[in-house]
């Protein structure tokens, strides 16, 4: 009984400390975004892909709202894993728009 608690224990924990890594928009791959990302489904995360293949490197997460099928919601419940380099996203002010500036 005790190596069962054990081994649910380390499974929680993995998964904690996977959870809590931030996803980089750059150069995570759609399998990696479908994965981890809420909301955001292999199709999404291929799109974000493309998105990244044809317009170059994200400049800051909210620009990911660009990407068709990506909206600011999902920005907004991903904020907290999603990064352009090393550090996770701050929270940005909106234009009135309601879209992110590019």
């Amino acid at each position: 009984m005790n190596l069962i608690k054990s081994l649910l224990l380390s499974l929680f924990f993995a998964f904690a400390a996977h959870a809590a890594e931030p996803v980089n928009i750059n150069t995570a791959d759609a399998a990696t975004m479908a994965a981890r990302l809420n909301g955001v489904g292999e199709s999404k995360a291929e799109a974000i892909v493309a998105y990244r293949e044809e317009h170059g490197a994200f400049k800051s997460v909210d620009q990911l709202a660009q990407v068709k099928g990506i909206g600011l919601k999902t920005v907004e419940k991903n904020r907290e894993v999603l990064t352009v380099g090393g550090t996770p996203a701050p929270r940005a002010t909106q234009p009135a728009s309601g879209k992110p500036s590019p």
